[in-house]
């Protein structure tokens, strides 16, 4: 028996339909300018992206990117598992959770300013099972200080910009009404 999502077509308004007609095909490598090198891995993947979920849309989606790592690298500063909750994927979260958990329980607390973000490049796309994955390096330079119970720095320096790096992928089921995408998987970048 095929799933019930298998079944579902989904059919364009008549508005979306006098609007692709009118409007002219991009040229294959004018369609990810600025995003991604025409056929490139990334811009193939974000062609299947696109065909999975017409309403993707990459210069926005890494618009939402840059906020969201703004907010979820704030928000594991303060210990904000609400935020942090509606934004991570269960097994992210679980993660970022257990390690507030410990900051809490040594009584360590972390100062975090974002002073710039200066590039989100996205560097991975693809749509693999019905989910739609994109990776995006981002460079950002933060003050960020780790204090003991004391109110010693432990880690990093209340004064000094550091360049931090970090390899992020959201993913999101395309077959889903919900269209808001999930931190999956981070990693330090280089």
């Amino acid at each position: 028996r095929a799933p019930a999502s298998d079944k579902v077509v989904t059919l364009p308004t008549r508005n979306n339909n006098a609007e692709a007609i009118s409007r002219p095909v991009e040229p294959a490598q004018d369609r990810w300018k600025g995003i991604a090198a025409a056929d490139s891995p990334v811009a193939s993947g974000l062609d299947a992206i696109v065909a999975a979920d017409r309403s993707f849309d990459a210069k926005h989606f890494v618009t939402g990117a840059r906020s969201a790592y703004e907010m979820i690298v704030g928000a594991f500063a303060a210990g904000d598992r609400k935020t942090l909750k509606g934004l991570l994927s269960r097994e992210v979260y679980d993660g970022f959770e257990a390690a507030i958990r410990d900051r809490e329980a040594k009584g360590e607390s972390v100062e975090n300013k974002f002073v710039s973000l200066d590039n989100a490049d996205i560097t991975a796309a693809e749509v693999r099972n019905n989910t739609a994955q994109v990776t995006i390096r981002f460079v950002s330079q933060l003050i960020s200080a780790t204090r003991d119970k004391a109110g010693n720095v432990i880690d990093g320096s209340p004064d000094k910009v550091t360049e931090v790096t970090d390899v992020w992928t959201f993913a999101r089921d395309v077959t889903a009404r919900d269209p808001n995408w999930k931190l999956v998987a981070t990693e330090a970048g280089h």
